[in-house]
């Protein structure tokens, strides 16, 4: 068991002003058996009213307005979190079996979305090592954890030389990135097992097994272990995902977890930075410096905004 204090900062700074701002947030922190959310408060500029639901993955969505002309945007998130940490699957049921309770989810509604995979320029290369490892011999667990060792193995580790439009192709070629482009590499290399495979996004706590991926949002895998249920699976850290992984959204991919999309009116520069602090202990004092964050700075309009959330409509 362990209790962590989040701090999300996202500030967009905009190069004139702009109105009618309307915004998503996946933000609200996944409250279940292993994961007990004690607080969770939003602060965003011109403090809009937040409206929320639950979509189709059961995520608890946030959506707000502002209408009003402004320069800048500050949406503060601020959790605190009682995480559990799971028992590994015991394998205790035959190889044989496992595999065959799969092939009964192939058509089943709550897994159909997880085990579409997307042909890529490594897609050859991935089924070559599923069949030199006979991958499909060994327990579906024992099968994810040497998916996983060779993403760690074959990817480097190198911030902002991908984002978050990078294409599998490109990641496969540049054999390198940060958490999403890890996490998008062993969706598509699990779903080809025929295993049931979810995009996660959320935090990594502090860890002495676990550094990567600290001071912004993380991502892993969910996978779909027969007579056991969903067990996180972390290839940027080579590590099963524990009580030090806090979970926001689960969904097929990125774009359905992201942590927050928005539009706005305004043809305008927008550049984009996120700082995530996380403590132990509520009374440790720290400063929020905004200025050494991830930053991203793109020509940014209404329409612009419109036609990259129907692109990503038109891939899922």
């Amino acid at each position: 068991m362990a209790t962590f204090f989040i701090k999300h900062v996202t500030k967009y700074s905009y190069s004139s002003t702009v109105i009618d701002g309307a915004t998503l947030t996946r933000l609200h922190p996944i409250n279940d058996a292993y994961q007990k959310v004690l607080s969770h408060t939003l602060s965003i500029t011109n403090n809009p009213f937040v409206e929320t639901f639950y979509d189709f993955y059961n995520n608890r969505v946030g959506t707000f307005m502002i209408t009003e002309p402004h320069t800048e945007l500050n949406i503060v998130s601020e959790i605190e979190v009682i995480t559990q940490n799971r028992l590994f699957p015991d394998d205790s049921v035959s190889v044989a079996d496992q595999w065959s309770n799969l092939k009964t989810m192939q058509n089943q509604v709550d897994f159909i979305d997880f085990l579409k995979h997307k042909p890529f320029a490594g897609s050859d290369d991935v089924s070559n090592y599923i069949a030199s490892k006979n991958l499909t011999s060994k327990s579906p667990f024992k099968a994810i954890l040497e998916l996983c060792e060779y993403v760690y193995s074959n990817f480097k580790y190198i911030k902002d030389i991908t984002d978050v439009n990078t294409s599998l192709d490109s990641i496969w070629e540049l054999k390198a990135g940060v958490c999403q482009d890890f996490t998008n590499i062993l969706l598509q290399m699990v779903r080809m097992l025929g295993i049931p495979a979810r995009y996660v996004s959320g935090y990594i706590c502090p860890s002495d097994d676990m550094t990567r991926g600290e001071g912004a949002t993380h991502a892993w895998v969910e996978a779909y272990i027969p007579f056991y249920g969903w067990l996180g699976i972390d290839p940027t850290n080579n590590s099963i995902a524990n009580e030090n992984h806090v979970r926001l959204a689960v969904g097929r991919n990125y774009n359905d977890c992201s942590p927050i999309k928005g539009v706005f009116k305004g043809k305008v520069e927008a550049e984009m930075k996120v700082k995530v602090e996380v403590k132990t202990n509520k009374d440790i004092s720290t400063e929020t410096n905004i200025d050494n964050t991830i930053s991203n700075t793109e020509t940014n309009s209404y329409q612009r905004n419109l036609e990259i959330m129907q692109q990503h409509q038109q891939q899922q």
